[in-house]
């Protein structure tokens, strides 16, 4: 699918289950590489449970997915050096542009006939995360909830870190975190969950042991069966519970 955006034009991928619907909308924000096969059997698997799906194209802005031969990301140094080539787009998605996408993300899917009305869910992954977060905090009608999987840089020392945009949250937010994790430390995490706290926001927070960033990505040297499978998991009991699919 292409979606309008202010800036442009972001290719995604829209997976339903079969069915006239309406059904539940959730916004499955990829990772730095973006669409790609593990993205599109990521949401097929939560379409499978009821929903209606949307993954964009984040990064849109560098050209139509795929962004990056994904073929050498199975040894961490393929990995490396794959995420290298997306690093600058990463740093040029700031929080404006980031909620600016995610309007129009968020008003293609109510545009949907087979989309329930009402908010959605979104659900994130590394840098997908933090999108996530700028996203709800930025349009708290319209998200009710977040689940973030190794999310990273959700503290920084930037005035637009996701952690001192919470306060705007009326949602409930799941943070699955990986295991020494440079782009959220222990001290990031505990700072993260001092924000949450100080603003009164319903959320969990919990630290994947042994499991590295990025673990939840069968198609990266950072895949982890343990954590992937937990986090199935824990995402599904989180949309059953704040945003059940009719059955």
């Amino acid at each position: 699918m292409d979606i309008t955006t202010e800036d442009g034009v972001a290719d995604a991928y829209l997976v339903r289950p079969e069915g006239d619907g309406p059904f539940p909308g959730v916004l499955l924000f990829p990772d730095a590489f973006s669409l790609r096969p593990r993205i599109y059997e990521m949401a097929d698997r939560i379409a499978g449970r009821g929903y209606a799906v949307l993954a964009p194209n984040l990064l849109y802005r560098g050209g139509r997915a795929p962004l990056v031969d994904m073929a050498a990301a199975g040894t961490p140094e393929g990995r490396d050096a794959v995420f290298g080539k997306v690093m600058p787009l990463v740093l040029g998605l700031d929080t404006d542009k980031i909620t600016r996408d995610a309007r129009a993300y968020l008003d293609f899917l109510a545009a949907q006939d087979a989309v329930a009305d009402g908010p959605v869910v979104a659900t994130g992954y590394c840098m997908g995360g933090t999108n996530a977060v700028k996203a709800m905090a930025a349009h708290p009608d319209r998200i009710k909830g977040v689940t973030s999987f190794h999310g990273g840089r959700l503290v920084t020392d930037q005035p637009d870190s996701p952690h001192l945009r919470v306060g705007a949250v009326t949602g409930e937010l799941y943070f699955a975190h990986a295991d020494q994790d440079h782009s959220m430390n222990a001290e990031h995490i505990a700072t993260l969950e001092a924000a949450l706290d100080a603003a009164g926001v319903k959320y969990t927070s919990e630290v994947y042991e042994g499991a590295p960033h990025g673990f939840t990505m069968t198609d990266t040297a950072a895949y982890q069966e343990a954590g992937e499978k937990r986090h199935w998991v824990k995402l599904f009991d989180f949309l059953d519970r704040v945003h059940p699919a009719v059955s």
